[in-house]
């Protein structure tokens, strides 16, 4: 019995530290979804629900600020019209909206700010669904 549990342990310890190679071997950065540290999350801060589809700018020049810690994004695609959805998950994790425009019929926007940072969120119609952008200067 205590032989599966060696082995498990020893499995859980090969499986972080696959992880951080990856992490650190830029790996991360080849992927799809290079923007993010993590996809199951909303800007670091809420979990992200099931119907949010998370994605990354496809621009090289984009991936590279974002690599260089210059830019700080996020992207989500939501199925029906829902551009509150995104804000409200940071607004209930601390986030106010220091500045917003109504829905226009192309988008909405809004700037959010927590503890000195400033958030751009913008929810674009995408035909019956919704885009997601969520932007910031990074952290350099």
């Amino acid at each position: 019995m205590r032989a599966p549990a060696v082995l498990a342990a020893a499995l859980a310890v090969l499986a972080v530290l696959g992880g951080v190679v990856w992490w650190q071997s830029g790996a991360r950065w080849r992927g799809e979804l290079y923007c993010f540290a993590d996809p199951a999350r909303v800007w670091g801060v809420a979990d992200r629900p099931a119907d949010l589809t998370p994605s990354c700018p496809s621009s090289r020049g984009v991936r590279r600020e974002v690599r260089s810690g210059q830019t700080r994004v996020e992207q989500f695609t939501l199925a029906r019209w829902d551009p509150a959805l995104v804000r409200d998950l940071l607004t209930a994790r601390g986030y106010a909206v220091a500045h917003a425009l109504p829905d226009d019929g192309i988008q909405a926007e809004a700037v959010l700010t927590r503890a000195g940072e400033t958030v751009l969120y913008t929810a674009a119609h995408q035909g019956s669904g919704t885009f997601v952008t969520l932007s910031s200067p990074g952290e350099r």
